[in-house]
Parts: structure tokens; C-alpha cells; sequence
């Protein structure tokens, strides 16, 4: 399966009725890579008065794991609506942050919500991308009359050989793009 991913960090400014969104994507593989994100975000901005983010891990339709924080803003007005732009969108491994400057009009929970899925909108439509492709590791045992075929398969297939040992069998450890694994199995089963 593949999906895209950020291929860089990019930063939008927002504005409505005077205040300033400032959202910025990112790629992310962890929570812990998530949180250095936000921890930046933050330094770079210490005085807005919300931070406001969410992040989605893995394939946008199939996430391993998401989380979201309204920081401050009403319950459900800020980290919810980043999330549900994230979750319909086409983009995995990512982090939005919002930082917003309050410019002096309230914009009550419908504006608040508009808001933010507006910038979550306009950072991740302009985020530059590239297309990632879930890898799968296998354990395989071949002859050695096989082995040719499965090293030009491998290379033919942007797969490659992590381990290798020679007993009775030619055994391999490879890494391949996870749509492929049945191809690669129907290949040497008939051996």
C-alpha cells in the first residue's frame, strides 16, 4: 500500500476577523517525533496564545494511531476539526500545529472550528509531497538453483536483501514493497 507523505515542512498564515493561524505540516513517524514538532512550534511562536494541533501516523485511511489537543481553545473547537481535515485527507505520517494570535473579535465555537479546519486545509492542500511505500520484511528458504531469480526479482521490484545464509537452503531475509508479497511467494512456491 502507499500513500503520500510531506517531502518538507511547510507554514501557511491564516487570518480571520484579525486574528492569526499560523499552520504548519510536517512528516512524523512517532509520538515522540510528534511532540519535538510541537515543542518547536511553540518556541518558535511563545507568545500565541494556542497551540493547537493534531497528528495522524501511518496510512490516512487505516491510521495506526492519531491524537489531537484543543490547547485551551473551547472543548472540540480546535484539535477536532485538524483531525477530522487529516483523517478525509490523503496525506499519512503528518503533524498540523495551529499557533493562533487572537486578534480582538471573538469568533465563537462555529468560527473557531471553521477556522482551524480552514488553515489545516490550506497548509496540507500546499504541502509539498511524495509517495511512500509500506515495506514488508519475509523469511524466505529457496534453492540455490532459485536464488538468481529471486535476487533479479528483488531488484526489479525495489526489494532488497537485509540477510543471507547458506545451509541445505539458500535463506533469506528481504524487504519488499507490501503489495507485493504474493507476487513474491507465488514465484517460489512451485519450488
Amino acid at each position: 500500500m502507499s500513500y503520500h507523505i510531506p517531502s518538507k515542512a511547510h507554514e501557511i498564515l491564516f487570518e480571520e476577523k484579525k486574528s492569526k493561524f499560523y499552520a504548519f505540516a510536517c512528516f512524523v513517524d512517532s509520538r515522540e517525533q510528534a511532540i519535538a514538532s510541537l515543542a518547536g512550534r511553540r518556541k518558535a511562536y511563545p507568545d500565541a496564545r494556542h497551540h493547537c494541533w493534531a497528528y495522524l501516523l501511518g496510512n490516512p485511511t487505516q491510521a495506526v494511531t492519531q491524537a489531537m489537543s484543543d490547547d485551551g481553545e473551547p472543548s472540540g473547537t480546535a484539535g477536532k476539526p485538524i483531525l477530522n481535515v487529516l483523517q478525509h485527507g490523503k496525506i499519512g505520517n503528518v503533524i498540523v500545529v495551529v499557533s493562533r494570535y487572537f486578534g480582538g473579535i471573538k469568533l465563537g465555537a462555529g468560527g473557531l472550528v471553521r477556522a482551524y479546519s480552514n488553515a489545516a486545509n490550506v497548509v496540507l492542500q500546499s504541502i509539498p509531497t511524495q509517495i511512500f511505500v509500506e515495506k514488508s520484511s519475509l523469511k524466505l528458504s529457496v534453492s540455490f538453483g532459485q536464488e538468481n531469480e529471486v535476487r533479479q526479482w528483488l531488484m526489479l521490484n525495489n526489494g532488497h536483501i537485509e540477510a543471507v545464509s547458506y545451509l541445505n537452503e539458500v535463506q533469506m531475509t528481504v524487504n519488499i514493497p507490501a503489495n507485493l508479497v504474493q507476487e513474491l511467494k507465488s514465484l517460489i512456491s512451485p519450488y
